[in-house]
């Protein structure tokens, strides 16, 4: 054993690898990025490891490979499953051969998603057993239990790390021993194909494995028990961490009680919770997002007609939405025990008259073609009624003023297809659906062709930054490069558009600014007779070098249009005049070609009093 510290994200695949997965499919999303990459940098040789175009394709992809035997594994974050479900919920009637472990990271808060949902209750519906890891270390160690239990029991296994778990930092104990494996071979059989009758089968037999599972997960020494007493605790994952600190904090004062961690939510280990409920009148569930653990512990009481109080979210003692804190979990208890506790009793006391942090909203970065692609299209339709249907990506922070340019933003691959909508509804306007390229790979074909087929007039723009910029710049279909190392013929998103019937097609530089504008004129009138596309094309700033970088003269600066219509967060209002942060600027000059009085110019060694190299 090695002892390394790393990310919660880099112990899940340093499980994997360990546990001698086979196959590795995802597609990125924070939290659960790293997971793939690590695996591709750690990868001893022999791991086949994919970023997909989506959950769906990468689930049915690491399917194919469990048939035959492999061990398979498959990222992506909490919304990512819903993409992935119509596979998923199949392959639970379907069942594995390799053991599959399918990550999925939640995201409380939520930090940096659409929704909140919680994946154990996504694993109840799907009747598939979750792991619910609570640290790194832990993380690392369930990785080899997960593929265990879906090799005994044929099934696939959700794990189900959130952010906290995700992106924490632990130094874990890797093994320098990997498991071996048998080779692989896929062999015939009718059980691989779905059919009403199999299903029912299947289905007869999941009721039946559950409780099975269930009762092996009431001596899994990961669900523990502690304790005495008639008061008790009952929670889960990095919440448990947070109630460590809590009664800590809170002292000698907090009277006896039993606590029990759940590690495997689902399906639920009724017998040690009936071993921890014995005696107990009162009981706090301190857990994250839906109150799983808490129903499940209502279910139990009244089935076997138990005198006690299950309180947590149904109750009001701890918050129905957003992740739990050290603080609040600290008042949580406090009230719970009945015990007195400051509004922060654990944290040091901020000093006299220390001032807030500033409130700081996401902003596209300085430099990004994104914002002169909105900037270009908000220009040219200045005069014209229309609407802005944006997608999940960094462009949805387009929605920010000024640009004020995302009208609507659903859920990936939406923009396309929530344009249609509302042009059927309202066709005097013109309706513009932005799309980034991975997201255009990921969902958003589908939409076009749509579009195509019904003869909807819409405007399909596709912010083609040459990366998967918002989760970390992961490549796609349209970079060429695959995570094995690989270079492929890159995907050409303007052949996918003309093959599909669009009969209008250009592609432009949003950093030409008067270009760009014309171009979207020309889309917006070929929309008049059905589907008409413009490919902004310019990378992202984090695969590009950068520019020069631009100053401006005070004394030439009348109008400051470029700080009140573009956005720039390296541009600012100093004494009345437009500034710009030379530590900010990427050089995109926007900003020049915007600037009616050339008050804005190149930094030069004139400029700055420096001599430059």
């Amino acid at each position: 054993m090695a002892t390394e510290f790393v990310m919660g994200n880099e112990a899940i695949a340093l499980g994997a690898i360990a546990a001698g997965v086979g196959v590795v499919t995802g597609y990125p999303g924070t939290p659960s990025s790293e997971i793939l990459l690590t695996v591709s940098k750690r990868n001893p040789g022999g791991i086949h490891v994919e970023w997909s175009v989506n959950e769906k394709v990468a689930l049915e992809v690491a399917a194919g490979a469990s048939y035959a035997g492999a061990r398979t594994m498959v990222t992506m974050k909490q919304v990512g499953l819903n993409v992935a479900a119509d596979p998923l919920l199949s392959l639970a009637y379907i069942g594995v051969k390799g053991g599959m472990v399918i990550v999925v990271a939640d995201d409380p808060g939520p930090i940096s998603s659409q929704t909140e949902q919680d994946t154990r209750t996504f694993a109840l519906f799907a009747k598939l057993p979750v792991f619910d890891p609570a640290s790194p270390e832990e993380a690392y160690a369930m990785m080899a239990d997960a593929f265990d239990l879906s090799e005994r029991y044929g099934t696939p296994v959700i794990f189900r790390p959130t952010t906290r778990v995700c992106h924490g930092n632990a130094p874990v104990a890797i093994s320098e021993t990997l498991r071996p494996r048998a080779p692989a071979s896929f062999v015939k059989d009718p059980k691989w194909v779905i059919f009403p009758r199999l299903s029912y089968e299947n289905h007869i037999r999941i009721e039946q494995q559950l409780p099975v599972i269930g009762e092996e997960f009431s001596s899994y020494p990961r669900n523990s028990l502690s304790g005495e007493g008639t008061l008790a605790i009952a929670t889960h994952g990095i919440s448990s961490a947070y109630i460590a600190e809590a009664l800590a904090a809170l002292g000698d004062a907090v009277p006896a009680h039993k606590l029990l961690r759940v590690a495997t939510p689902h399906p639920f280990p009724k017998r040690l919770a009936r071993e921890f409920l014995e005696g107990v009148e009162r009981v706090l569930v301190v857990e994250e997002l839906d109150p799983v653990i808490e129903r499940e512990l209502q279910r139990l009481a009244g089935e076997q007609h138990l005198p006690v109080d299950v309180l947590g979210k149904g109750s009001g003692h701890i918050q129905v939405a957003g992740e739990n804190t050290v603080d609040s979990v600290t008042r949580a208890l406090a009230g719970f025990f009945g015990l007195p506790v400051a509004p922060a009793a654990h944290c040091a006391a901020a000093p006299e008259g220390a001032a807030e942090p500033p409130v700081r909203p996401p902003v596209l970065c300085a430099g990004c073609p994104h914002r002169a692609s909105f900037l270009a299209v908000k220009r040219a339709m200045r005069k014209r009624k229309s609407v802005f249907c944006g997608d999940i990506g960094c462009y949805t922070l387009g929605n920010a003023k000024p640009l004020d340019m995302v009208d609507t933003c659903l859920c990936m691959g939406a923009g396309i297809t929530v344009a249609q909508g509302l042009q059927v509804v309202e066709p005097d306007a013109v309706h513009f659906a932005f799309i980034g390229d991975s997201t255009f790979f990921h969902t958003g074909i589908p939409g076009v062709i749509n579009a195509v087929y019904n003869q909807t007039n819409i405007v399909v723009v596709v912010l083609d930054n040459s990366t998967t910029a918002m989760t970390g710049c992961q490549p796609h279909p349209g970079t060429g490069d695959t995570m094995m190392g690989e270079i492929a013929d890159k995907i050409d998103i303007a052949t996918v558009l003309q093959a599909v019937g669009v009969k209008h097609v250009e592609t432009c530089d949003p950093l030409q600014l008067e270009a760009a504008q014309a171009a979207v004129l020309r889309a917006a009138d070929a929309a008049a007779d059905g589907v008409a596309a413009l490919i902004f094309k310019a990378p992202c700033i984090h695969v590009a070098p950068p520019g020069v970088t631009y100053t401006v003269d005070a004394e030439k600066c009348k109008c400051k249009i470029c700080f009140n219509q573009l956005g720039c967060p390296a541009i600012m209002s100093v004494d009345g005049k437009a500034s710009i942060d030379p530590a900010l600027c990427y050089g995109c000059d926007i900003c020049l070609q915007m600037c009616p009085f050339d008050a804005i110019s190149t930094v030069t060694a004139e400029t700055t009093g420096e001599v430059q190299p």
